[in-house]
């Protein structure tokens, strides 16, 4: 019965969508909108306590044979990520609630809604061609959502998302079909070690992968992830930290587990490229002048570090073989929680004095004290610092590269350190400009269509409201209680971990005949089984 629920994570919100779409009343959709992530989030607990008896549940939507119907697969590594999804994107949209993007639009609530059916979709599909019509789901009513938020700039950073995700879907259909042909299949679980056997196969696999790896916003093509979030609204850039990039580089650890097994002789190009990207986006990180801009490439470079934590670890088999995972996994679901967190906390400040940029913002911390606090606890996250997850984070990636030993090893460690050190220049530079300095005395406000209005005095009365911090406020609370109580935190990581390395029950379940978990058909029976 569980197995029926997993294509209702993906149906719910195109429903959801379509209903507040057709009412003309947006209290209904603006409720849906804030119900449907949460919902996921509950839905991602449930399955994680499922999974502790059940490792594998499948759905074969159509009522066709294993291998050839659509399969909706959850395990432990999917019910994390669906959790952390829904809850940073409940968070992101009761932020644009608050700041009044709902009220802007009547068509902002389905089209964030159908944001997150496709982001549910792709978490839960088990074939890589439907991975490709569920990111597409995903990019459809985002180019509506830059072009309908943020300032005067949204529409050319709309065009230039446009193009790049475009031409990446292009990408990515065409490495599908080229694994079709060189392995007769697009089923994830039939594809099962095939990189390892068949070189044909694992060069197809890259093309796949590096069209993720674009998407994610990993060097040499992440340009477009600082010039196109920034320009967005705040609410927006969170929810797009919360499900785009984590999507897929959730994709790249599935893929590189099942296909590659996670064999390190097959990941030193990637390895590269993350450790480059760790690099350039710290450094590059340090120069913008408009804070949500800092926090994109703060972004870039969280991507390399997931990257590196899931190629630098030593092959299965061998003494740390599962650190690797481990360590994407827990950084991953820290960084969206970090990122979510600052990007709304500086979009409060955005919203409340007109202006993201860091040389018309000074005096915040005599102003803004509760804004302060929580930019500091949100900070010491991202830079890795107690009592925050940013810590565990980090560790998990360096125990990862530790296991590893050698040259490679080394040089993760040394990079990922470097690049934290370069980060925290970023953000105390972020902290000078905005929090120290001469009270402001002038602002300037935006219209409703994003225009300057001129300059006005700051009245003193002028401040954040309280709600306004909520959201960012519950992210930083989470981040602490992940520092605080990763011991119940770490045998749900261990489970997923376990799926990843050991991807037989994985396989059997999903190809049929009894195995680690039942797969139920939504119009036939069918059962999970054995390779």
């Amino acid at each position: 019965m569980t197995a029926l629920l997993l294509p209702l994570l993906a149906a719910v919100p195109v429903m959801a969508a379509a209903l507040t779409a057709i009412l003309p009343w947006r209290l209904p959709g603006r409720a849906l909108a804030l119900a449907v992530p949460a919902i996921t989030a509950v839905t991602g607990l449930g399955l994680l306590a499922h999974h502790r008896s059940t490792p594998v549940e499948v759905a074969h939507v159509g009522g066709f044979v294993p291998g050839v119907a659509i399969p909706f697969v959850s395990d432990s590594f999917t019910a994390i990520m669906l959790v952390a999804t829904g809850v940073v994107a409940t968070l992101a949209l009761l932020f644009a609630d608050l700041t009044g993007e709902f009220a802007r639009s009547r068509y902002f609530a389905p089209l964030a809604l159908l944001l997150l059916a496709g982001s549910n979709g792709a978490l839960l599909t088990g074939d890589l061609f439907n991975l490709f019509v569920f990111v597409e789901v995903m990019l459809l009513p985002s180019y509506a959502l830059i072009a309908m938020t943020g300032g005067w700039r949204r529409l050319g950073i709309g065009r230039l998302f446009v193009v790049v995700n475009l031409l990446t879907s292009t990408l990515l259909l065409a490495g599908v079909g080229f694994v079709y042909a060189t392995a007769g299949a697009v089923n994830i679980a039939a594809l099962a070690g095939a990189a390892t056997e068949d070189g044909r196969v694992a060069a197809t696999l890259g093309v796949v992968i590096m069209a993720l790896c674009i998407k994610a916003g990993a060097v040499p093509v992440h340009g477009w992830l600082p010039r196109s979030y920034p320009g967005t609204s705040a609410g927006v850039m969170a929810l797009f930290s919360a499900l785009h990039t984590k999507v897929a580089l959730y994709a790249v650890i599935r893929i590189w587990a099942t296909a590659f097994d996670l064999d390190p002789a097959w990941g030193r190009v990637l390895l590269v490229v993350a450790l480059v990207t760790v690099m350039w986006g710290a450094i590059a990180s340090v120069a913008p002048t408009l804070g949500r801009e800092v926090l994109a490439w703060q972004m870039v470079s969280g991507v390399g570090v997931i990257l590196a934590a899931l190629t630098v670890a030593p092959p299965v088999g061998q003494a740390g073989g599962g650190a690797g995972p481990g360590g994407a996994i827990v950084y991953m679901v820290h960084h969206m929680v970090t990122i979510g967190a600052l990007v709304m906390l500086l979009g409060a400040a955005e919203h409340v004095y007109g202006t993201g940029r860091l040389d018309r913002l000074s005096g915040l911390w005599h102003r803004e004290r509760p804004l302060a606090v929580l930019l500091v606890i949100a900070i010491a996250a991202l830079v890795g610092l107690p009592p925050t997850s940013g810590l565990t984070g980090k560790l998990e990636v360096l125990l990862a590269s530790m296991a590893t030993g050698g040259g490679w090893g080394v040089a993760t460690i040394a990079v990922v350190l470097v690049g934290s050190l370069v980060g925290l220049v970023a953000m105390v530079r972020l902290w000078r400009e905005a929090m120290w300095g001469a009270p402001m005395t002038r602002y300037r406000p935006l219209d409703v269509e994003g225009r300057r209005t001129g300059w006005t005095g700051l009245d003193d009365e002028v401040r954040v409201p309280a709600r306004l911090l909520l959201p960012a406020g519950l992210l930083c609370a989470l981040s602490v209680a992940m520092f605080l109580g990763y011991g119940a935190v770490a045998p749900e990581v261990d489970r997923a971990v376990a799926g990843l390395i050991d991807t037989s029950g994985y396989v059997d379940a999903v190809l049929g005949g009894g195995g680690a978990g039942g797969g139920e058909a939504l119009t036939e029976t069918t059962v999970g089984g054995a390779r």
